[in-house]
């Protein structure tokens, strides 16, 4: 890694210490000699930080590293992306659990109480979406390959962008259904 090279020269060249440059950007010794020895890498605010005391840019201390920051993001993006789909998760599920057990304990106050539930699960779905479309995975295939921390080539990107008008059909469909279903079973509950 040539950050670790870089770290040591301008930390050199600025008189610092380990034990000072760790001061000024708010970690212990122990991580910048982590950081030096190419064990660890630095977070991006850690860089930013770097590169205001050495009085450099970041890609100036990034120098040949612009592939390790890239994985970097991209594993970023994975947790993100996993975290929401968990977040997204259970939210559907108690959106789809929750009404009649609500309604029927609790009448109108367990339906208010289901409509805010439902509320942010359509919320929480449009984040979704959105950040779906921001890393550009759409469909399953996509989404898989993100996770699995790869890309589909140009000509695998071009077929799953043709099966996307397909999906959403399908999707508005399956959620149409699940409407349905919930809709007979309060109808039976209220009689």
């Amino acid at each position: 890694m040539e950050l670790s090279n870089q770290m040591k020269k301008y930390r050199t060249e600025a008189g610092l210490s380990q034990d000072a440059l760790a001061e000024k950007i708010f970690v212990s010794r122990q991580t910048i000699s982590n950081w030096e020895t190419g064990k660890n890498y630095p977070d991006i605010n850690s860089l930013l930080r770097m590169s205001e005391v050495f009085g450099v840019s970041v890609d100036t201390l990034l120098k040949g590293d612009v592939e390790v920051i890239k994985e970097m993001v991209n594993q970023d993006d994975q947790r993100e992306f996993n975290k929401l789909g968990w977040i997204y998760s259970i939210l559907f599920f108690l959106t789809i659990i929750t009404p009649v057990p609500l309604a029927k304990l609790l009448r109108f106050w367990g339906l208010g109480i289901w409509l805010c539930l439902a509320g942010t699960s359509v919320v929480f779905a449009f984040y979704v979406e959105k950040k779906k479309k921001e890393l550009n995975i759409q469909t399953y295939r996509e989404i898989v390959a993100f996770m699995e921390g790869k890309r589909l080539d140009e000509i695998e990107q071009m077929k799953e962008e043709a099966k996307r008008p397909y999906q959403k059909i399908l999707l508005v469909l399956a959620v149409a259904a699940i409407a349905l279903v919930i809709s007979i079973l309060m109808f039976f509950l209220w009689k």
